[in-house]
């Protein structure tokens, strides 16, 4: 009996501790890019919905712009297509912007959106060319090559999120885009996210991942940099201690920050309730950046 009122108080005293969190960010856009592996395991998948649903309950926005590399892989080999990449970037013909359509409009977002009806919350599945949210142009890479329709996200048009929300709706959003002609195409989720995100002003902007956060040492979690602003990110980068795959993470983070989100939150996504963690707890469990620093 001691030791289920011990639970109960432990249960009341966390709720306590979200109260100022909550009195700040009710009424605030929360954009939380989903992926990795938080996408594949049920478990992870049903908590990842769970924490969408709370935030929209206590008084939150929230706007999901989804991924799905894995799957867009997965039904090009069961169509006997090879999927191409230059260094990790896939190259996207038409057929296979297609194929990455298909796979994210049609079947992860209505997938997501069900699973949120689920929990009782009224969710829409869009993709960027629905009102054209998000008009783009070719991106190349690096190195100037053209990977065919992969898609740089130049404007976005706000105006059907802002319809959805005003409306109590929660916006699930497919990272395809259109171009001036109509062309579809693929876009790279983390960057439609910053995109979206700075365009909705929002509070703050999250990316579910498979790393702990950002990392001094990419081989020791315990190396995690809880807070960043710009200036240390980016000397970070410069002198090498952010390298590699979390380089274009970093600068996502970045960008949305340069459009206007107020603070980025880059969450290890293997983690159940990573996102309420992050959100309404005072240390949280991943890494902040901000423009400022803090102390």
């Amino acid at each position: 009996m001691k030791h289920r009122m011990a639970n109960e108080i432990l249960k009341a005293e966390v709720l306590i501790e979200a109260i100022p969190y909550i009195r700040t960010f009710a009424g605030s856009i929360v954009v939380v890019k989903y992926g990795g592996s938080a996408m594949v395991d049920e478990q992870l998948k049903k908590s990842v919905i769970q924490d969408i649903a709370m935030l929209k309950y206590i008084g939150l926005k929230p706007v999901v712009i989804h991924g799905g590399g894995k799957e867009i892989t997965s039904l090009l080999d069961r169509l006997g297509k090879k999927s191409q990449f230059l260094d990790g970037l896939r190259v996207t013909d038409a057929e296979t912007a297609q194929v990455a359509e298909m796979v994210l409009s049609g079947s992860i977002g209505k997938s997501l959106v069900s699973e949120l009806e689920q929990v009782g919350i009224s969710a829409v599945g869009i993709s960027g060319k629905d009102g054209r949210t998000l008009l783009c142009s070719k991106k190349l890479d690096d190195k100037g090559r053209d990977l065919g329709f992969v898609g740089n996200v130049d404007t976005v048009d706000t105006s059907l999120l802002e319809t959805l929300l005003s409306n109590n709706f929660v916006p699930v959003v497919s990272p395809v885009g259109v171009d001036a002609e109509g062309n579809t195409y693929n876009i790279n989720a983390d960057y439609a996210a910053s995109a979206i995100a700075g365009s909705l002003a929002a509070q703050k902007l999250v990316f579910l991942t498979d790393v702990e956060g950002i990392l001094k040492d990419k081989d020791d979690s315990s190396s995690i940099i809880r807070a960043l602003s710009t200036r240390e990110a980016e000397a970070y980068i410069q002198d090498g201690t952010i390298n590699g795959g979390m380089i274009p993470k970093v600068q996502c983070c970045l960008d949305g920050l340069e459009k206007g989100v107020r603070s980025v939150h880059v969450l290890d996504g293997r983690v159940p309730h990573a996102i309420l963690l992050e959100i309404f707890t005072t240390r949280g469990i991943g890494t902040m950046v901000t423009k400022e620093e803090r102390s």
